[in-house]
């Protein structure tokens, strides 16, 4: 007769789970014999919270939740920022955590947390499995919750003797999907005569705008309207193929030079914006561009953003209506194209400059040339995480995953691992810098255990570089940033991984192509010098000359 951890591991088979990412425990022992003899994958992690990247991170590329596993007390208080950073980001993960008996106390309180309490306002959903009977509906409840928009996680604890509980007369139930509702007729109607009336309207492209799903039909809107556009940071490569309308990445909330195409518009199209972000930009009260918000759901109303008109529903099938609407109707603002000339150029600059330690931007420059279009690159938390958003170009959807809502570090190359995991015919590049990677730098022992294809590039400056330098942009002195780094490459070679060090910026380029060509895990040790963040990101951007004439 079948066992609670039978009918939740059928549960999961049934949804399509083919991986399972974690760290058991004595809890699990039940649910980890029933996921050894199913057609799912355990894989193993150093630590939960890598799970639960990794998992998270599945849940970004398919649009598919993706499903990790702990048990009671440390391990599912591990999984906490994990949870946070899909919540924040709108991934969808289902997190099953194990917990003692409920029908019995042989252990007293030992281990015991209210992990259900604690998941609560870290999740779209968080429950207790009460019964065997009950794990298929809760299940397939799970996954409904977590890819429903806005997706993200939900959290399953299985007690270890309902999991042992025996149970029959129970089935899956089937998968069914539901349409989304769509914006109405007039809604659109109404945002398209406001588009056709902008002297110089502008699209921007959002985290919400960004999902697997909305590949063709936000390519496709853009293509038809010719509208030049502009993207979040999480909304970045949202649009594929090259394009001349694109006027960059809105890296800064303000006086960056994307700003200035911001400052010229009359219009602004925010397609899917999630105000979780950093802000893009910052609405004013009065005097700045009227804003139409097109979501998946109404906007949330910030003090930096309160949009005049609302479009409701579908994403993909609202800029389809609105591209129906708007096709062979607009006319370019050439001031608009003219400005993305000069915006691109600025952000071209210096990017082959031969100092060493290697700038950000010449760090940005060589990583496109070895990555082709469609390889991916997963960033850490840190200064350079705003370099990429600003100088990388990407052309195809999901090539440039980073974190723009909780920012947190340590996510870079679990992140990237899962990447290598989904395309193991791509090239995959986690750059983390060196305090973020030592966050979860034990996963190089996963990487290596998966057989995994993953280079792995280390901005190393021996300190915690973007709190360094708002530290001395703020005017306060240098203090308790600095620290000691082990030797990365034999760090590496210890796990059974490869390493190198750069030691000339002629030599970075060669350096990644080789470790590529190499295979396996390979660590890329490359000093960084953050110099170049206070000449651009503050004096340059401080004394930039805008030219937003609307005439």
């Amino acid at each position: 007769m079948p066992k609670g951890s039978d009918l939740l591991v059928a549960a999961l088979e049934n949804e399509g789970v083919d991986r399972v990412f974690g760290v058991p425990g004595e809890e699990n022992l039940d649910l980890l014999e029933s996921l050894r003899t199913s057609g799912i994958e355990l894989v193993l992690t150093r630590h939960e919270q890598a799970a639960a990247f990794m998992a998270a991170t599945h849940g970004r590329l398919t649009g598919r939740p993706g499903v990790c596993l702990a048990t009671l007390g440390p391990g599912a208080l591990n999984f906490s920022t994990g949870a946070a950073y899909a919540h924040l980001g709108a991934m969808p993960m289902i997190l099953i955590t194990g917990q003692k008996p409920v029908m019995s106390a042989k252990q007293a309180r030992f281990q015991i947390v209210d992990i259900v309490a604690s998941m609560k306002p870290l999740t779209k959903m968080t429950r207790q499995i009460v019964s065997a009977a009950a794990i298929p509906s809760t299940v397939r409840d799970a996954f409904r919750v977590a890819t429903e928009e806005r997706p993200g996680p939900v959290h399953l604890e299985l007690p270890e003797d309902v999991a042992a509980e025996e149970v029959e007369n129970a089935s899956v139930i089937p998968v069914h999907t539901a349409e989304r509702p769509v914006a109405s007729a007039l809604s659109l109607d109404g945002a398209a005569e406001i588009i056709l009336g902008a002297g110089r309207p502008l699209v921007m492209i959002g985290a919400a705008g960004n999902r697997p799903a909305l590949v063709e039909a936000l390519s496709s809107f853009v293509r038809r309207t010719r509208l030049p556009f502009f993207n979040t940071q999480m909304g970045k490569g949202a649009v594929t193929g090259g394009s001349n309308l694109y006027m960059g990445t809105a890296a800064l909330s303000e006086g960056d030079y994307v700003h200035e195409a911001v400052e010229r518009a009359d219009l602004i199209i925010a397609i899917g914006h999630d105000t979780v972000e950093k802000p893009p930009f910052l609405m004013k009260s009065a005097g700045g561009p009227r804003v139409i918000h097109v979501g998946y759901q109404s906007a949330t109303v910030e003090q930096v953003y309160h949009p005049d008109i609302e479009v409701i529903g579908d994403i993909g099938a609202a800029v389809e209506g609105l591209a129906e609407r708007l096709e062979g109707k607009l006319t370019p603002d050439e001031g608009m194209l003219d400005l993305r000339q000069r915006i691109l150029a600025r952000l071209n600059d210096r990017a082959e400059e031969d100092r060493f330690p290697v700038t950000p931007q010449r760090i940005v420059h060589d990583v496109r040339k070895v990555m082709p279009e469609d390889g991916i690159v997963c960033l850490d938390n840190g200064m350079y995480k705003i370099w990429f958003a600003r100088n990388y170009r990407t052309h195809v959807a999901n090539t440039l995953l980073l974190d723009n809502a909780l920012a947190t570090m340590g996510a870079g190359l679990p992140s990237a691992m899962m990447a290598a995991m989904l395309h193991p015919d791509r090239r995959v590049m986690a750059v983390c810098g060196d305090g973020g990677f030592m966050m979860n730098s034990q996963e190089m022992e996963t990487a290596v255990r998966l057989g995994l294809n993953l280079v792995v590039v280390i901005l190393n400056d021996s300190a915690y570089g973007m709190i360094r330098w708002k530290q001395a942009v703020d005017g306060f002195p240098d203090f308790g940033m600095s620290f000691g780094n082990p030797d990365l490459v034999h760090y590496a070679q210890a796990y059974g991984a490869k390493g190198s060090r750069v030691t000339a910026v002629e030599d970075l380029v060669p350096t990644l192509e080789a470790a590529f060509a190499g295979g396996g895990v390979h660590l890329v040790d490359v000093p960084i010098d953050y110099s170049e963040n206070t000449r651009v990101l503050v004096d340059e951007l401080r004394n930039r000359t805008p030219d937003v004439e609307c005439a």
